[in-house]
Parts: structure tokens; sequence; C-alpha cells
């Protein structure tokens, strides 16, 4: 078997590792929680960690590239669509201008 092959098979391997430990974690919440309602300091956080996750994933897309920050036609784009959200703008409205902002900068730059 040729080197890469193995090199995937234990990239495959990995992958397979950590969805099956997703899975058990996600299952693990409602087989321990049993019912029971979170302590409402608790919950709080909890409703807050999703929005987060979300919004460092868009800015570590948005505003970093080989481990330095960089302001380029994305962050733009990121503008653009904060604009379209504040003017209430449907959300694929607000994908497309986005993709065209960014799109319309990178023809130009």
């Amino acid at each position: 078997m040729p080197r890469g092959a193995d090199v995937v098979s234990v990239v495959w391997l990995c992958v397979l590792a950590v969805g099956l430990a997703t899975i058990a974690t996600k299952a693990s919440g409602p087989v321990l929680a049993a019912g029971r309602e979170l302590p409402q300091s608790t919950a709080r956080v909890v409703d807050l960690l999703a929005p987060s996750v979300l919004a460092a994933l868009v800015a570590t897309q948005a505003f970093a590239s080989d481990e330095r920050l960089l302001l380029d036609e994305r962050a733009a784009g990121l503008l653009a669509a904060g604009a379209a959200i504040v003017l209430r703008a449907p959300m694929l409205i607000v994908v497309l201008v986005a993709a065209s902002t960014a799109a319309l900068l990178r023809a130009v730059s």
C-alpha cells in the first residue's frame, strides 16, 4: 500500500473518532440530565454558547489568515452583511449582499 493511503486512513480514522466523540457528548446531556431543569444561571450560559462560538468562527474566518490579522474583502463583506441585518433584510439577501460585496472588491483589487 502506498504511503499516501496510510495517511488517508489515519485521517479518516481520526474523523471517525471525533465524530463518535461528538455523538457521545451530545447524547450524554439528555441522559445525564434525565428530565431535570438546569439552574437559571447555567441555562443562561448555555443559551449564549452557540452564538458566541458562531461569532468566534466568523471572526477567525473573516479577520485571520496564516496566524495574522488581516482586513480584506472578507471584512468588507461581513460589514455589508451587518448593515443588511440592521436593515432587517431576509437571510438570503444578507448572504447575497456579503458575497457580492466581497466578490466585487476582489474583482476591483
